[in-house]
């Protein structure tokens, strides 16, 4: 069941892409977009939100698995096969098994949603996704009784990959998320941005979007999907427990132990813009605070 996640606008509405780069203020998505919306027991806030070029998007990545500088990605990304593309789903569902990209998107409806993107290196920008939400797969697939969370994997091929072939982080990147967390309206699968296929060097075929978290939480290229009712491992936390925790929820009030954690630089803002106050869950507090009523934020970092 697509569109738990609404706004206003239709496709009727959605803005030439030339016309839409050029556009100075955005009204997007609850998170976006000054738009009235009503999301569970939350009531959507009016955001204004300036979604950064698609040349900014496309050549300011992280993506260790082709090279650890904010340029290497788009450099050495063409070298990657997405086509053929396929995700295993498997573990506790009903219908475990190897899927084809297109058998996956035959049933899939895909959406634009224009999120805020925090990194955990302190820096922002806005990027308008298109994508399905996680928990149509997941239902596709079939969760069963008494699984808790959901684990990824990204594609590992040194071959095309060339960051791979050093040992920068236990390849290949794994993450995770709760089961309440992945089932999210808020969370989707995006396959595009701004109406084009999504580039290699932002997850092609197929990555995780989680807004409310640092954005190496958003796991690219993903190869394998499964069920389980164990907190899985994630890169980062085995990388440095101390300073990446299974969450990694945006939070300004909770320090990176190298670096603070309350204000961000806008990318695209210009070499002299000003710092911007970090908002709490990267400002989709009011979407899904409840998922952590009652847990102590610091410690489950």
């Amino acid at each position: 069941m697509a569109h738990r996640w609404k706004n206003d606008l239709t496709h009727d509405d959605v803005t030439p892409h030339a016309a839409f780069l050029n556009r100075r203020q955005i009204m997007a998505g609850m998170a976006g977009a000054g738009l009235a919306t009503t999301l569970g027991s939350g009531q959507a806030r009016a955001a204004t939100l300036e979604p950064d070029s698609f040349e900014v998007i496309t050549t300011y990545n992280n993506f260790y698995e082709f090279g650890t500088g904010k340029d290497d990605p788009a450099k050495n990304a063409h070298m990657l096969t997405t086509k053929p593309w396929t995700v295993t789903i498997d573990g506790m569902v009903d219908n475990p098994g190897d899927y084809s990209f297109q058998d996956i998107m035959s049933q899939m409806t895909v959406e634009e949603r224009i999120y805020r993107f925090r990194c955990v290196e302190a820096w922002s920008m806005v990027v308008p996704w298109n994508g399905f939400e996680l928990a149509d797969l997941l239902n596709m697939a079939g969760v069963k009784s008494g699984a808790k969370y959901v684990a990824f994997e990204t594609l590992y091929r040194p071959e095309e990959m060339p960051g791979q072939r050093f040992r920068t982080l236990d390849w290949p990147y794994v993450e995770g998320l709760r089961l309440d967390e992945a089932m999210h309206p808020l969370t989707i699968m995006a396959t595009g941005i701004y109406g084009q296929d999504i580039p290699n060097q932002n997850g092609a075929p197929m990555r995780l979007v989680v807004p409310w978290k640092y954005g190496f939480k958003s796991i690219k290229s993903v190869v394998k999907i499964t069920l389980t009712d164990k907190e899985p491992p994630t890169s980062w936390n085995k990388a440095n427990s101390r300073e990446y925790g299974f969450y990694s929820n945006v939070n300004p009030n909770v320090d990176h132990p190298r670096w603070s954690q309350a204000s961000e630089r806008t990318i695209g803002g210009g070499l002299f813009a000003r710092r911007k106050e970090t908002l709490m869950f990267n400002g989709y507090e009011d979407e899904v605070a409840s998922l952590y009523e009652g847990m102590d934020l610091a410690k489950f970092y």
